[in-house]
């Protein structure tokens, strides 16, 4: 059994059944995000950067002051001691964390984060099967051993729960996960009453949307899309800076979309399968060979690599033969590419946004593979006039599980720090 570990750093009266929708409280939000964007910072600049006055900065700085998500740094002044002295905020990490758990196809990740993203502990196990009461009770008693060995004093405020495919954050339910077999499973409920905890619940893709625009790059933060490959394949839209959910929570379902069968790169690579042709597994669950899940997702990728001579138990084991440079499984990862580097042209042309973020582990790993997605990009879609600046990796190679789930929690925490957040609410 795997024992808790601390990841790598990233340069990021408790309810029974809590956390609905998250309301937004748009003046203190805002100066929350400009203090993580901007620390140290004086609330004067805070005060430039939102467009509010000076008085309401001030106001919504004590209340965060009061709750613990802010602190004040010493006394400064200008060069040489000259200039008006003033006294710096930043976010405080010294008291709070949220717990993350992401459940993926074949494993599930519980995850610590502090307040400015950064991962703090991480524990990652296989399911021993897929039922969901087993699976959510399992991640519920991981977190303790989690909590009492990395929290270090820290009190946790909510859980966040990420997963693939249909998720309707409202209710806190997993509306569809065909490759869990899960329908309709209600996450929240289930993970409040045996934590304790505030729950909040998305799917991955929008929680890693969501955490681009707290800790990546700026560019992400008002119109983007976030394309994630994974065992599952979805993505995330970002209109004027809000995630689109839609009225049915299937914003995003993109792993159908169908590429055709013609073969994806250079001379030498796989071809797709063509109507009718082994895939070396069962047929998707769409009944079409050529749509993105049934070409680029993990589960696929390992059975391809089976059929080249590869026989390996794991994608890692796959992906760790490709950045070693072993040609089958270099290959394997270049069509892998270019069929994603088409699935983005489509999206780019559908949506036109300012960037596409790739969650993809390949290309996010390696940069001639990132190269060829982006030279399939530029072949195929019609809008996107520079696939360098439009085209890029995600924030979180390596945390990318743990970052899904903490994220949720954290999201939800900065767009409403004065929601309903019990451990706050007595701190204050």
């Amino acid at each position: 059994m795997e024992t808790p570990s601390v990841s790598r750093p990233r340069p990021v009266r408790r309810s029974e059944i809590p956390a609905a929708p998250v309301r937004r409280s748009s003046g203190i939000a805002a100066v929350l995000g400009a203090v993580l964007d901007h620390q140290p910072v004086a609330r004067s600049t805070v005060a430039r950067l939102t467009g509010l006055s000076p008085a309401a900065v001030s106001g919504h700085c004590n209340r965060l002051l009061a709750r613990g998500l802010l602190r004040e740094r010493p006394q400064t002044t200008g060069p040489k001691g000259l200039g008006r002295p003033h006294v710096p905020l930043e976010i405080d990490t010294r008291r709070y964390l949220v717990a993350g758990a992401h459940i993926a196809v074949a494993h599930s990740t519980v995850s610590l984060m502090d307040l400015t993203g950064r991962i703090v502990a991480e524990d990652r196990r296989p399911h021993r099967d897929t039922e969901p009461s087993r699976i959510l009770d399992d991640l519920a008693a991981r977190l303790p051993a989690l909590r009492r060995a990395h929290c270090a004093g820290r009190e946790v405020l909510a859980l966040g729960v990420a997963t693939g495919h249909r998720v309707d954050p409202a209710s806190g339910t997993v509306v569809e996960h065909p490759q869990l077999g899960w329908r309709d499973v209600g996450v929240r409920g289930h993970l409040a009453a045996a934590t304790g905890l505030p729950v909040h619940v998305d799917s991955h893709s929008r929680a890693l949307a969501r955490a681009e625009q707290l800790f990546g790059e700026v560019s992400t933060r008002t119109s983007t899309v976030l394309l994630f490959v994974g065992a599952v394949v979805d993505a995330a839209f970002v209109t004027q800076g809000a995630v689109h959910l839609g009225p049915h929570s299937g914003a995003g379902s993109v792993a159908h979309l169908p590429l055709g069968t013609e073969e994806a790169g250079e001379p030498g690579l796989l071809a797709g399968p063509g109507p009718g042709e082994d895939t070396g597994g069962p047929p998707c669950s769409c009944g079409r060979p050529d749509c993105l899940q049934s070409q680029v997702s993990e589960l696929v990728m390992v059975r391809q690599a089976a059929q080249l001579g590869l026989n390996l138990g794991t994608f890692r084991e796959l992906l760790g033969l490709a950045l070693a440079g072993e040609p089958r499984a270099v290959a394997l990862f270049r069509r892998r590419a270019r069929l994603v580097g088409r699935a983005a042209a489509l999206l780019l042309d559908m949506f036109d946004p300012e960037v596409l973020v790739v969650v993809e582990a390949g290309s996010s790993r390696e940069p001639a593979l990132l190269a060829e997605l982006r030279e399939e990009v530029a072949a195929r879609s019609w809008v996107c006039e520079d696939p360098a600046r439009a085209v890029v990796p995600g924030s979180f190679t390596g945390t990318v599980l743990a970052t899904a789930g903490a994220a949720v929690a954290l999201g939800a925490l900065y767009a409403d720090p004065l929601g309903p957040w019990p451990a706050l609410s007595a701190a204050s």
